[in-house]
C-alpha cells in the first residue's frame, strides 16, 4: 500500500485520527450538544478536545507500538474491531460503555448474545471495524530510536499540559459531565471499565461473609416464593395504573398488596444482589438463599436468567436443566418454572420453605420472543433488534405482552398456593430493574444510576399471602432490600440482623 515504511510517529498519528474520526462520534455529539458554540468558551472547549483526543491517542499508541512492535499493531487492530461494535449499541440503543454495561456484556450469554446479530452490526463490524484494521495493518513503519522515543513522548506531554492549562475555565464542565464523557471515549472507555469490573469482581470473589445464626422458633408450615422479574417497569403494568390491561388476572385477586419500588442499580447483577442482600453494602454478604439454607430452610432455586451472585444450596436448577424434564412448547418460556411446582413442595420434608424463581420474561431486544404465541394480544409488535428502526407503538406492545405473560406466570404462582391448605403461603414479586423503551432515545437498561431515567429504576412490588390475619404497612417507596427482612417475617424466622423497619410487615 505504501511503497516506503512510515516512520513511527506518522504510523502513530494516522492510527489515532482513524480512531478519533471513526470510533468517537457519539463523544462529538455529546459535546455539541451540551455547549454554546456560539462562545469563545464554548469553541475552544470542543477544539480543544478534538486536539486532546488526537494527541493523547497518538502518544498512547505510539508507546504501544514502539514497546510492542508487531504485538502493538495487532493490538490497535483489536481496539479498531471492539470499538467498531462498541459504537453501534452506543448509536443504536443509547447505551454507555461504564463497568455497569461492561458488567451486563461479560453477564451476557451466548442465547442473549446472538439476539443482538443485525445486518446493521454486520455493516458497523466491516466497515467501522475491519476496513481501517486492513489498512492500517498493511501500513508498514520504521522503529524509532530511543533518543526519538523519548523527546517525542516529552513534547507531546508538554503540549497536553498546555493545552489542560489553556482549558481552566472549562474544567468545570468536564467534571460535570465527566461519566458520560468518560464512557464514550473509544478505546479507553471500555478498557478502564473493565479493570474496574474485575476489580470489583475479584473482591466479591472473596467468601461471603456470614450473617449470624438464625432460629426457627415455630412448627407452622410456611412457605414464600420469591420472583425475581427481568426488566420489568412498574409503568406498564395496569396495577399502577397504566392505560392498556397488562394485569388482567392479578387485578381479580383479592388482598393483593401492590408498592411503589425503586432498584438498587439498572442491571441484573447488582439488581438481584441487592433484592438477596440483609442491607445495602459494598460488602459480600451472605445472600438470603444461602443464609436460610444454612439455618435449616428448604431452600430451592430455579433459574432462566444468569447474573446472580453465588448460590450455595443444593436444589439449584437451572434453564437447561428444568427444560430436560419439561415437555411441551410452553416449557420454552419462564413458564418451564413452574414445571411440577406443587410435587416439588411436596418433596420437602420442612416446615419452611423458600423457592426462588429467577425469570428472563422482559428481557430485550427480541421481547416478542419471550412469551408464547397466545400471548401476544397486543399489536403490532416488533421484530427486529434494532430496536430503534420499530414504532414506539410496535416496540411497546411487544413488551406489553411480556407483562401480560408476567400476569399469566404470576397468577399460575398463586393459584398453586392457594391449593397447599396446610401452608401459609406467600408469593412475593420484585423486579431486578425497569428498561427504557426508546424514551429519550434509550433502549433497554444499564445506564449508571445517577443518571438514569426513572423508566430503568420505577419497578414493581407485589405481594400475595394466604394469610388473612396478617398487617402490612401503610403504602410506600420500597427499595430491594426489603425483600430480606419481609421474607424473614414471613418465615417467622428470628435472626440477630432482622431490621423490622425494613419489613413490610406490621408486628
Amino acid at each position: 500500500m505504501f511503497k516506503r515504511k512510515l516512520k513511527t510517529p506518522f504510523y502513530a498519528l494516522i492510527s489515532s485520527f482513524i480512531n478519533v474520526v471513526f470510533y468517537n462520534i457519539p463523544l462529538f455529539k455529546l459535546i455539541y450538544n451540551n455547549i454554546e458554540l456560539g462562545t469563545f468558551n464554548g469553541m475552544l472547549l470542543i477544539s480543544s478536545i478534538v486536539i486532546t483526543a488526537i494527541v493523547s491517542n497518538f502518544f498512547i499508541f505510539y508507546i504501544v507500538i514502539y514497546l510492542l512492535r508487531r504485538v502493538g499493531k495487532w493490538l490497535l487492530i483489536l481496539f479498531f474491531i471492539i470499538n467498531s461494535l462498541c459504537v453501534y449499541f452506543i448509536i443504536n440503543y443509547g447505551v454507555l460503555i461504564d463497568s455497569t454495561m461492561i458488567g451486563n456484556i461479560l453477564n451476557t450469554n451466548y442465547e442473549e448474545a446472538s439476539n443482538f446479530l443485525s445486518f446493521t452490526l454486520l455493516i458497523y463490524l466491516i466497515f467501522f471495524g475491519i476496513l481501517p484494521s486492513l489498512f492500517i495493518y498493511h501500513i508498514e513503519y520504521e522503529k524509532a530510536n530511543l533518543k526519538s522515543f523519548l523527546l517525542h513522548c516529552s513534547l507531546t506531554l508538554l503540549f497536553l499540559l498546555s493545552i489542560a492549562y489553556v482549558n481552566a475555565p472549562n474544567w468545570l464542565w468536564v467534571d460535570k459531565n465527566s461519566k458520560t464523557v468518560g464512557s464514550l471515549v473509544m478505546p479507553w472507555s471500555y478498557i478502564a471499565n473493565t479493570i474496574r469490573f474485575y476489580h470489583k469482581e475479584n473482591k466479591q470473589n472473596k467468601k461471603q461473609t456470614l450473617l449470624p445464626d438464625a432460629k426457627i422458633t415455630n412448627d407452622r408450615k410456611s412457605i414464600v416464593v420469591l420472583v425475581i422479574g427481568e426488566s420489568a417497569r412498574s409503568a406498564n403494568f395496569s396495577l399502577y395504573g397504566y392505560d392498556k390491561n397488562t394485569n388482567p388476572l392479578l387485578s381479580k385477586i383479592k388482598d393483593l398488596h401492590v408498592y411503589e419500588a425503586k432498584s438498587s442499580s439498572t442491571y441484573t447483577t447488582a439488581g438481584v444482589k441487592a433484592i438477596l442482600d440483609y442491607k445495602e453494602s459494598n460488602d459480600l454478604n451472605e445472600i438470603l438463599p444461602n443464609y436460610l439454607n444454612r439455618n435449616d430452610v428448604e431452600v430451592v432455586w430455579r433459574t432462566t436468567n444468569w447474573g446472580e451472585p453465588k448460590v450455595n444450596i443444593k436444589n439449584y436448577q437451572n434453564q437447561n436443566y428444568l427444560r430436560e424434564l419439561c415437555q411441551g412448547s410452553n416449557c420454552d418460556y419462564d413458564e418451564v418454572l413452574l414445571h411440577q411446582f406443587k410435587a416439588l413442595i411436596a418433596k420437602s420434608k420442612k416446615n419452611k420453605i423458600l423457592i426462588i424463581l429467577h425469570m428472563s420474561t422482559s428481557h430485550g431486544p427480541l421481547y416478542f420472543k419471550k412469551y408464547p404465541p397466545e400471548f401476544e394480544q397486543f399489536t403490532p409488535v416488533c421484530k427486529s433488534v434494532e430496536l430503534s428502526n420499530c414504532t414506539n407503538q410496535e416496540l411497546v406492545s411487544a413488551y406489553d405482552n411480556t407483562i401480560l405473560y408476567t400476569d399469566y406466570l404470576l397468577d399460575r404462582v398463586i393459584e398453586n398456593l392457594k391449593q397447599l391448605n396446610e401452608y401459609n403461603s406467600t408469593m412475593m414479586y420484585v423486579s431486578d430493574h425497569g428498561e427504557s423503551l426508546g424514551e429519550k432515545k434509550l433502549y433497554m437498561h444499564g445506564i449508571p444510576l445517577s443518571i438514569a431515567p426513572k423508566e430503568q429504576y420505577e419497578i414493581p412490588f407485589i405481594v400475595w399471602t394466604s394469610d388473612k390475619e396478617l398487617q402490612f404497612k401503610k403504602n410506600k417507596t420500597l427499595s430491594q432490600y426489603n425483600v430480606f427482612h419481609s421474607v424473614l417475617d414471613f418465615l417467622e424466622v428470628e435472626s440477630p440482623i432482622y431490621n423490622k423497619d425494613m419489613s413490610i410487615l406490621k408486628k
